[in-house]
């Protein structure tokens, strides 16, 4: 079987991997000219973190991870007005958590591609011509490819999709939310933070600060909005929009990058009532997306990869693989989207209440089980989905997949 992959970012690189270890031939092809070096802290944790351990990368994920402390809501003084443990968030996540920049994650998945996977950079898919038994791509240098399968994992904005399913606003739900993410360097500010993950206690908007281990500090910002697009300058719409806070907020919105070094984009989730149309399908942000604000889109790609390359190694038909993938995943997502949308508005207060209610909440987590609620709502339900697959907890040695039949 031939499987054409677009997207090297995670569910791209997950999938490529264990498609490959069952002898797939695979190409990637990647719109960005290398691998990127830019991204934010996410908590990778849950379906994905279980299907990492069965595919043997979760050593070098963790060994990539931070250490944090806590999460530290603080005024413009930055005294912290309200914490969450994260050893206590971790225990009640069964300890399976680790904190990690997303192109470190990236980065643990690319280096053990096997070597027949064939990854190029600087190409995007231009036309998608679908048949019964076989589906041909365009790549942007003329370039045509043939597979038995073509997977989007390109991301909320997915190429693929857009030519093969509609346009982005059939499917695309906004959030009202808008974020950026960007590193600089600051020794003061670096020292302040002290291992803790720090946003800001404010409403409507809120700046987040943890420090990398090589001196820089890594900046998340979200902020309300209904405007979709990207600004033509970035940096001055967060100069703009954030002005009012103090604190650090100051200092990183004087060192921040020129906007094509901004990460910036809206908060919205992806909704399609199918994810492959014949021999097309689609992974991760792509088929659906459950917003930064959820927390899991990371875990659900892996989670997902691993999942319909399992399908698709025992399947008879590709339909039928992409069938059970679909009908295996759909109910976790869905739940995660849930989630996301009913956690979003404490992401940025729109009141002095809802300020309070945050702050009673993670006051609440630090009480006896307390943990454990509050990791339920930030969490949403747990799941079996990869011990059902055959696969979890160090059962596979190889990274190959434990298949369940």
């Amino acid at each position: 079987m031939r499987v054409l992959i677009s997207g090297a970012g995670i569910a791209g690189l997950a999938l490529a991997r264990q498609l490959a270890l069952t002898g797939t031939d695979v190409t990637v092809i990647e719109k960005a000219p290398g691998p990127r070096e830019s991204g934010y802290m996410i908590d990778f944790f849950g379906p994905g973190y279980d299907a990492a351990e069965a595919m043997g990368v979760l050593p070098r994920i963790r060994e990539l991870g931070y250490r944090v402390e806590e999460v530290a809501y603080c005024d413009d003084a930055g005294r912290a007005r309200a914490r969450l443990s994260y050893e206590r968030f971790g225990q009640a996540a069964g300890g399976r958590l680790v904190s990690i920049m997303r192109p470190d994650l990236e980065c643990a998945l690319r280096e053990q591609l096997p070597a027949r996977v064939d990854l190029r950079y600087g190409a995007t898919i231009t036309k998608v011509d679908a048949q019964p038994d076989v589906v041909t791509a365009t790549l942007s240098d003329g370039t045509e490819l043939s597979a038995d399968l073509l997977v989007g994992c390109d991301g909320i904005h997915s190429a693929v999709r857009a030519l093969v399913f509609g346009q982005e606003s059939d499917w695309l739900r906004p959030l009202g939310f808008a974020t950026a993410a960007y590193t600089f360097r600051d020794a003061a500010a670096h020292a302040a933070i002290r291992g803790r993950f720090c946003l800001t206690d404010t409403l409507h908007r809120s700046m987040g600060f943890y420090g990398l281990r090589d001196g820089r500090v890594a900046v998340f910002a979200v902020h309300r909005t209904e405007d979709r697009n990207r600004p033509d300058d970035p940096r001055r719409t967060l100069r703009s929009e954030y002005a009012s806070l103090g604190w650090l907020a100051p200092r990183a919105l004087a060192a921040c990058p020129p906007g094509d070094e901004v990460y910036y984009d809206t908060v919205a989730q992806v909704v399609l009532p199918s994810w492959s149309r014949g021999r097309v399908a689609l992974l991760g942000d792509a088929a659906a997306a459950v917003s930064l604000l959820a927390g899991q889109g990371a875990s659900l790609a892996v989670a997902g990869a691993y999942v319909l390359a399992a399908e698709l190694a025992e399947a008879d038909s590709i339909p039928s693989a992409l069938d059970a993938y679909e009908r295996r995943l759909r109910p976790l997502v869905e739940n995660r989207q849930e989630t996301g949308r009913r956690g979003a508005r404490w992401f940025a207060p729109r009141s002095r209440w809802q300020r309070w209610l945050r702050r009673a909440a993670l006051t609440a987590s630090a009480l006896p089980f307390g943990d454990r609620l509050v990791a339920s709502a930030l969490a949403g339900k747990p799941s079996a989905l990869v011990t059902e697959l055959g696969g979890a907890r160090g059962d596979t040695r190889d990274g190959t997949l434990p298949l369940r039949r």
